[in-house]
């Protein structure tokens, strides 16, 4: 089926926004590619690269006239349970690679926060910025020019971005990411949820509320619940970057090791293909980023990637923004649930039928660009297929349906609780609403909030921090209706900080019967909840001097359906006002926060990706 007249509208406006962007892209990464860097290498060069290889190695490399060589790069660390299991990815793919007459070394690894080890405490202002220092560590490990292909082991929030920002400047290179897995389920996400809301009420301890934390995280794995690390999972295979169906494989699978040489095997395959056939910056281009933004609005997404997305797509040259989004959204009909959308979490969706259904219903409507590149072949169907063990060898189901045919499982149905039709949606807009009005532009995750939730009229309680809030409420100030304004948590300000905590105390107060909503520079967590939250305000209160002149009990309207955000302040009244000095960045110092003062000196706003680089 063709796609729709809307989705085309909205693509081709991207395409021609971009288009000297692109081209000049495009043209530097022809010429990179043309330059043949590799070959400039001397043979002091090549001495010293392959210094600690093996003999095999060696031999490989000293006996062909073009011998393929794969750069790794790796987010492992073990304090991220999503990482863990990526230790031995390095050894395997070395052993893969040569099995294929290649060669493979790890280039370099990259940091890796937790954000759920973060959430809450000072560490949350560098979460942002290292996705921006990770594409700095990935253009260095490049820069060796000694590859011929660049295989990336990563999973998690600003972790994928950065290894992707990176890649993307040495986009005349093949690349392909390897993932890990999630976990299997442990603790459901409501329940977990519902005692996060009883510690903030005093009615667990912190030694209980651990016990129930370790029932949900619980082993090696990604987390389950529908938060910015899986839909980087998903954002990876519509742009063609992982293999199809690979995300949501649990790590110790016999199926998960064969896709790790499988992936080796197909980027040896590229390095070996002609440049326009194989080259990075021509996978990921406008239509198959206008597919992802497709998808991750249909799903309900993590608001994380609209600020990622931007960033990567500026990387290869394509211009992007939240107008983008919104028109995407009010075109696309939100077909699946997951937690906080819902209360299924990523394997009951990979149960469902996964993304191979969410691309069938969403290309049934004419809402996918076919024209794209996988890594399996040119055409959106091969990104509908399913990978599977027969013996020890890799088979392909052509989509969902063929899997149901062979095993007789249960199809699906319109009624579905994890994944719904185009026909009979869950909602018949997509996941993310922007609003806009005096105040500026930020955007509401509406996926998540009911629709009687998804406009508010009431007085501002005025914030710098979140721990200002969390001391209101256990002062018991807030059993009320209001805004929560919490100002200078911005990328310039602060960082742009996660204020995931707040998200217990917020539904604590609106199921007492109370009407809140939250209004931020700052972000919110990939599960971000029921709380209607205008999050990602640009400009920020750095810039904004309006949103600097609010006050206690200043009237704030806010309406995601029909994009309204304002403060109901009459102009010359907020002209008079003087402007809140706001937050002391002198102040800002320790735990390595001084570090990253040239970062915030630079940073851009959130709609343009909140990102150091001027691309």
């Amino acid at each position: 089926m063709s796609i729709t007249s809307s989705l085309n509208k909205t693509t081709q406006q991207i395409v021609l926004r971009s288009e000297k962007h692109r081209e000049r892209y495009l043209a530097l990464m022809s010429q990179q590619h043309q330059q043949s860097p590799s070959q400039k290498l001397t043979s002091t060069n090549l001495a010293h690269a392959y210094a600690a290889s093996s003999e095999q190695e060696k031999l490989i490399f000293r006996g062909k006239s073009n011998p393929i060589n794969l750069g790794i790069i790796s987010a492992y660390n073990d304090l991220l349970s999503a990482h863990q299991p990526l230790k031995n990815y390095p050894d395997k793919i070395k052993r893969s690679a040569l099995k294929l007459g290649c060669t493979a070394q790890f280039a370099a690894g990259v940091p890796a926060m937790c954000d759920g080890v973060t959430q809450g405490q000072t560490g949350m202002q560098l979460s942002l910025f290292s996705r921006d220092l990770i594409a700095q560590t990935v253009a260095i490990a490049l820069s060796h020019q000694l590859f011929n292909g660049v295989l990336m082991l990563g999973v998690c929030d600003k972790i994928v971005p950065g290894l992707l920002i990176g890649a993307l400047r040495f986009g005349f290179l093949p690349a392909l990411m390897i993932p890990a897995g999630p976990m299997s389920s442990g603790l459901d996400n409501e329940t977990k949820a519902d005692f996060r809301k009883k510690f903030v009420q005093g009615e667990i301890d912190k030694h209980q509320l651990l016990e129930v934390e370790q029932k949900a995280y619980h082993e090696p794995g990604t987390c389950t619940f529908y938060g910015t690390a899986n839909t980087n999972q998903i954002m990876m295979e519509m742009l063609g970057l992982n293999l199809p169906g690979s995300s949501f494989i649990h790590p110790t699978s016999p199926l998960r090791e064969k896709l790790i040489d499988y992936s080796t095997k197909i980027l040896c395959q590229q390095a070996n293909d002609d440049f326009e056939s194989s080259a990075l910056c021509y996978t990921v281009n406008a239509y198959s980023m206008v597919n992802a933004m497709v998808v991750m609005l249909a799903t309900g997404g993590s608001t994380n990637l609209a600020i990622h997305l931007v960033a990567i797509a500026r990387s290869a040259g394509i211009i992007i923004n939240w107008d983008d989004f919104d028109d995407l959204s009010k075109q696309t009909p939100l077909i699946a649930k997951m937690y906080p959308n819902g209360p299924a979490d990523i394997n009951e969706f990979s149960k469902a039928g996964g993304l191979s259904v969410v691309i069938s219903e969403l290309k049934s409507a004419g809402l996918l660009h076919d024209n794209i590149r996988t890594p399996l072949g040119e055409g959106l169907d091969h990104l509908k297929k399913i990978p599977y063990l027969e013996g020890d060898n890799i088979k392909w189901h052509d989509d969902h349906a063929a899997k149901l045919q062979m095993f007789g499982e249960s199809s699906l149905s319109e009624n579905n609780s994890v994944i719904a039709s185009v026909k009979n949606p869950f909602d018949k807009v997509g996941g993310l609403a922007l609003v806009k009005g005096n105040l500026g532009r930020a955007l509401i995750k509406v996926s998540a909030v009911s629709k009687e939730n998804q406009s508010i009229t009431a007085p501002a309680i005025c914030f710098s921090d979140q721990e200002s809030l969390k001391k209101a409420y256990q002062e018991g100030l807030l059993y009320r209706d209001f805004v929560a304004v919490i100002r200078f948590q911005g990328p310039k300000a602060m960082g742009m900080p996660e204020l995931h905590q707040l998200t217990p105390i917020l539904l604590s107060i609106q199921s007492k019967g109370h009407r809140v909503a939250l209004l931020t520079d700052g972000r919110m967590s990939g599960a971000s909840g029921a709380v209607l939250a205008a999050i990602h305000l640009v400009p920020e209160a750095i810039d904004n001097e309006i949103l600097r002149k609010i006050k206690d009990d200043d009237v704030i309207h806010m309406d995601a359906k029909n994009g309204i955000l304002r403060c109901e302040v009459e102009p010359k009244e907020l002209e008079m006002r003087t402007i809140s000095s706001g937050v002391n960045l002198l102040e800002d110092q320790g735990l390595g926060r001084e570090m990253f003062e040239v970062f915030r000196n630079r940073v851009s706003d959130a709609e343009l990706g909140a990102s150091i680089f001027l691309f």
